[in-house]
């Protein structure tokens, strides 16, 4: 079953992005690059639902 989830990307000031969603409390992931905190936010997300 696949769910769509709207995540919120931020650059923080020590150069790496921050990934959250508020449809689904406690996401949060962080990585170099934006492709890379999409894949690890996939992964809590899979592990969350």
């Amino acid at each position: 079953m696949e769910r769509l989830l709207n995540i919120q990307i931020e650059k923080l000031p020590e150069g790496v992005y921050l990934a959250t969603s508020e449809d689904l409390p406690g996401l949060v992931a962080q990585g170099r690059t934006i492709t890379e905190t999409l894949e690890i936010a996939q992964d809590v997300a899979r592990k969350l639902i």
